[in-house]
């Protein structure tokens, strides 16, 4: 399991900053491979289109997540520990009781391949 990283990639760099509007108008023009293991805890991301994204192995602990419609987002080995959550969707894969584990303790998320 890696650990985060703080990277130098600009659309990483526009979230780590909390500039969703600007993440969310150059995510399609830029490479968003780099998003994957970041370090993405304290951060206020509400608002931001995470639709088809790699964010697995990030860590979000304490971060803003509200919102955030990541049903089609890829969060395997993420950990949320005391992130906020209210009116966040979750991939199929991922059970309540998983996401749960993860807000609570930081556990990683494990997805649930039998789906």
């Amino acid at each position: 399991m890696s650990k985060p990283v703080i990277k130098q990639d600009p659309l990483y760099q526009l979230l780590r900053n909390e500039d969703i509007k600007g993440f969310n108008e150059q995510r399609d023009k830029l490479d968003a491979g780099e998003l994957k293991s970041g370090d993405y805890r304290g951060r206020d991301l509400r608002n931001m289109n995470a639709a088809g994204l790699d964010f697995s192995n990030s860590y979000f602990r304490n971060a803003d997540l509200s919102g955030i419609d990541f049903r089609d987002t890829n969060l395997e080995g993420a950990s949320l520990l005391d992130a906020k959550l209210s009116g966040t969707y979750f991939p199929a894969e991922l059970s309540a009781a998983e996401i749960r584990l993860s807000l609570d303790t930081g556990t990683r998320l494990r997805y649930d391949h039998k789906n």
